[in-house]
């Protein structure tokens, strides 16, 4: 199967309940028709009634199609508010909720999956990736063994012939040894709701201490971090990129690693050649770049590009919701 058609397997008619925070864009509306047609998700549109009903009828589409809620009339709010100012811990007052919450839809929608209204939540073509991923950190937050979130790049080429995972790519500028081994083991978590079978190379400019930095030296903690914490998965570093991929190089450079040559899982030491290596990878090597999808959170939060088309919307929607329904197996 394409990997698209196998998620869709996995996540038809499991009644997965997706928040999208902005609802009056056209991008959002179509793509959460589709899924609601295909029976894929039960979307949940938040916002003002009235614009949002204006808006899906500029699509040509029915509002019954759609569960809406306006925070201003949620019958839950009084809950939702005490539940927020709680998890807060002191650090936001019963008023500053109150207008965070009816204002901010990001905030609204996060606090429904944080109280079990909603599986996960879907943001970023109008808002920036800190306006998502803020209100997710402050109350979704990370699961007990995770210190921080990351985001990872699916990365497919050719009808799913070739499919890899790239991280961090989006969130952690200059992770710590600690960090990066928890990006690894996040990352082959995450590979394997792709059906992808992790074999997880932590990256560097040298090779089994081909060269010595304090770069290297971070990159080799990292591995030795990441096989304790997860000794069920194939983990191996530091490898250059072409150790990792290419099996003649992988036979020269590390001949005894159970990674070289055929890693799926590329873990980058800092965000700068993360971002570097999955765009050229999209712009030479013609890779379809999907996500950012992030890691390591309690429920599935995920944030689009604000230049994402609704394709863009449609499959990052599927990844949520396999995320979720992996994340209760």
């Amino acid at each position: 199967m394409e990997l698209f058609d196998s998620l869709r397997f996995k996540i038809v008619r499991r009644g997965v309940r997706i928040v999208f925070p902005e609802s009056t864009d056209t991008r959002i509306l179509g793509a959460a028709a589709r899924l609601k047609v295909e029976q894929l998700m039960e979307p949940i549109l938040i916002g003002n009634v009235e614009e949002v009903h204006a808006a899906i009828n500029s699509r040509g589409l029915q509002p019954s199609m759609f569960e809406i809620i306006d925070p201003v009339n949620y019958k839950h709010f009084a809950k939702m508010l005490d539940s927020f100012v709680t998890v807060r811990k002191g650090k936001i007052t019963k008023e500053q909720a109150r207008k965070l919450l009816l204002n901010d839809y990001n905030y609204f929608g996060t606090m429904l999956c944080f109280m079990d209204e909603a599986d996960g939540m879907i943001s970023g073509v109008i808002h920036s990736t800190g306006d998502t991923v803020r209100p997710a950190l402050q109350i979704i937050k990370t699961r007990p063994s995770v210190t921080r979130t990351s985001g990872a790049f699916l990365m497919v080429r050719g009808r799913d012939q070739e499919k890899y995972l790239f991280s961090d790519c989006a969130i952690n500028i200059n992770p710590s040894a600690q960090e990066l081994a928890e990006i690894a083991v996040e990352s082959a978590r995450t590979a394997e709701v792709f059906n992808i079978d992790p074999k997880v190379s932590l990256l560097s400019f040298s090779t089994k201490g081909s060269a010595k930095s304090s770069e290297v030296e971070k990159v080799v903690e990292a591995t030795k971090i990441a096989k304790s914490l997860a000794p069920e998965y194939i983990i191996d570093g530091e490898l250059q990129f072409d150790a990792s991929y290419v099996e003649s190089v992988a036979r020269l450079k590390a001949p005894g690693s159970s990674v070289a040559g055929k890693a799926t899982v590329f873990v980058f030491p800092d965000l700068q050649s993360g971002n570097i290596g999955y765009k050229i990878a999209q712009r030479l090597g013609k890779f379809e770049a999907i996500g950012p999808i992030l890691q390591g959170l309690n429920k599935p939060i995920s944030d689009l590009s604000r230049g994402a088309n609704e394709e863009d919307v449609y499959k990052l929607a599927i990844i949520t919701a396999a995320q979720m329904l992996l994340g209760k197996e």
